[in-house]
This record gives C-alpha cells, sequence and structure tokens, in this order.
C-alpha cells in the first residue's frame, strides 16, 4: 500500500478523472507514469468500416448485374483499407463527447438499370469511412468506399477512395449469352471484370477485436438465376448482383452494414450515449468496445 508521503491530512487519492489532496511532484509522476492521473490523454486505436453497397439488378434476357462495393475501412491495428499505411490512433481526453455512427447497408437495384445504393458512411470523431458505391447491370454504377461493378454491358467499373478500398470490375460488351457481372471493389483488391470471373475484391483482416477477422469484401457478380446474395451485418461487405435470362425484374443483394471498434486501455470506462448499439470486452491490458448500429456520442471517465 502506498504511503500518504509525509503529508499531514486526508489520504490523497487519484484516477484518471481527479486527483484530490496535495501531491509532492514525484508523486504525482509516479502516478502519470502508472497511468492514473487527471488530465491525461489516451490513445483510441479504431476501426471503421462503413456499409456496404446494393448489388446491381437484371432485368432482361441473358443479364447479369454487378456486385456492390465493399463500404471503406480504416484502421490503426494490423491492416487497413485501400493501399495506405494503418491509421494513426485519436488521443481523447476524460469528459469531452466524440461522435459515432455506424453505416447500414445499402439496397440492391431492381430490372435493367436498377443500380445499388451507395452505403451509410461510418464515422468515430474526426475518422469518416465512406459507403461502397452500387453495382449496376447496365446503369452508371457508383464509387465510394470501394466502387461498384458492371454486369454483362460496357462500362468501367466505379472508383474507390483512396487508403479505404478498390474500384469495383469492369463490364464487358452485351452478348446475348449469360456471363458473370463483375465483382464489387474490395478493402484489399480490386474487383474482378464481368466475364473473367465474379468474384469481388478481397477484404482486409484486422485484428483489433482480438482475434484476426476479415472486413470489406466486395460483393459478388452474378452467377446464377434469382436476386442477388446480400452481404453479412456488420462486415461493411458488398451486396451481390441480380442474374436474369428470361426478362422480368430482379434485385440486387443488400450491402452488409457496417461497425465501428474501438480498442483503449482498461483504466478508462466508456460511457455510450443514447442511439448507440455497444458492447464492451477485456482482453489483456485493453477494453474493447464494438458498436453495431446507431448513431450518437461516446465519452469517457
Amino acid at each position: 500500500m502506498r504511503s500518504n508521503g509525509g503529508i499531514i491530512g486526508p489520504k490523497r487519492t487519484s484516477s484518471v478523472s481527479v486527483a484530490s489532496g496535495i501531491w509532492a511532484i514525484r508523486d504525482a509522476q509516479r502516478e502519470r507514469g502508472a497511468s492514473n492521473w487527471t488530465g491525461m490523454s489516451w490513445s483510441i486505436d479504431y476501426l471503421v468500416v462503413a456499409g456496404g453497397g446494393g448489388g446491381g439488378g437484371a432485368g432482361y434476357r441473358e443479364a447479369a448485374g454487378g456486385g456492390g462495393g465493399a463500404g471503406g475501412m480504416r484502421c490503426t491495428v494490423t491492416g487497413t483499407g485501400g493501399s495506405g499505411s494503418l491509421e494513426s490512433p485519436i488521443d481523447v481526453t476524460i469528459g469531452p463527447s466524440y461522435t459515432v455512427t455506424v453505416g447500414t447497408g445499402g439496397a440492391g437495384g431492381t430490372g435493367l438499370s436498377g443500380v445499388g445504393t451507395v452505403g451509410g458512411n461510418s464515422v468515430f470523431s474526426t475518422i469518416t469511412s465512406l459507403g461502397g458505391g452500387g453495382g449496376t447491370m447496365q446503369g452508371t454504377a457508383t464509387s465510394g468506399g470501394s466502387g461498384g461493378a458492371y454486369g454483362n454491358s460496357g462500362g468501367t467499373g466505379a472508383a474507390g477512395t483512396a487508403g479505404q478500398g478498390f474500384k469495383g470490375g469492369d463490364g464487358r460488351g452485351y452478348t446475348y449469352s449469360f456471363t458473370n457481372g463483375g465483382g464489387g471493389g474490395g478493402a484489399a483488391a480490386a474487383g474482378t471484370n464481368a466475364g473473367s470471373g465474379s468474384a469481388g475484391g478481397a477484404g482486409r483482416a484486422t485484428s483489433i477485436s482480438g482475434s484476426s477477422v476479415t472486413y470489406a469484401t466486395g460483393g459478388p457478380g452474378a452467377t446464377f438465376v434469382g436476386n442477388g446474395t446480400s452481404g453479412s451485418a456488420n462486415t461493411g461487405n458488398g451486396g451481390g448482383g441480380a442474374g436474369q435470362t428470361t426478362g422480368g425484374g430482379v434485385t440486387g443483394g443488400t450491402g452488409g452494414s457496417g461497425v465501428v471498434i474501438l480498442r483503449y486501455s482498461n483504466n478508462l470506462t466508456i460511457n455510450i450515449g443514447a442511439g448507440l448499439t455497444g458492447t464492451t470486452t477485456t482482453s489483456g491490458s485493453y477494453k474493447i468496445t464494438t458498436f453495431t448500429a446507431g448513431s450518437g456520442s461516446v465519452s469517457w471517465s
């Protein structure tokens, strides 16, 4: 047990939010070295993944929609989106509020020219990841964190955003025979071009949660007749393209919703505001809070 340093009076106490009593300089320095002193700033590691874009629709003979782009990915641990370097942690202090938003997945497009909806942006403080772009068969694929792809019609896959994701796959000229749609862009690679395959661009793995998990994979282009497959919740994956051989509109898959994960010292306690869905676990010397839906503010004490 630590002494009161020879000072007569009430026992001194210190924490990340308050230091009561009279302190000698050496004792204050000791507490700061133990990360147990008020007024300090704290580094927060983060993963911010936006919602994936919706897959392209189809509505004509031998039509194949392109996949939706993955949501943009920005991260300080293991890997981040695009070809950039890891992001830098954000320093926070006790008391102030910081914004958190989890982006929703974009809806799939319907019919021949149906373009998937762009996914919702995800945010932590000053960090914003852009929603994935929408795929299409012969509309106009849209850009985003990662770009949407074209199907079996002409067109260059939409661009991704530097440091967040890659472009979607290119289309090919209409051939009156069913061929695969292009894949949406992913956090780690561009989507496959139509006719050369259907795979969406690869996602990127991070171990910020304590185990390695891959996020932000591009949506696959259509490989079968029917509605496209949807991205899994809280992955930021793009929605799959829809396919049709006989006419009639079919709908691309919905993009997967995004996720925000924060990792910080276990000396801190997070206060989660209204409007956010989040859970906190402990791993070694860290606490890890995962937000799966909503928008609101957080603070630390």
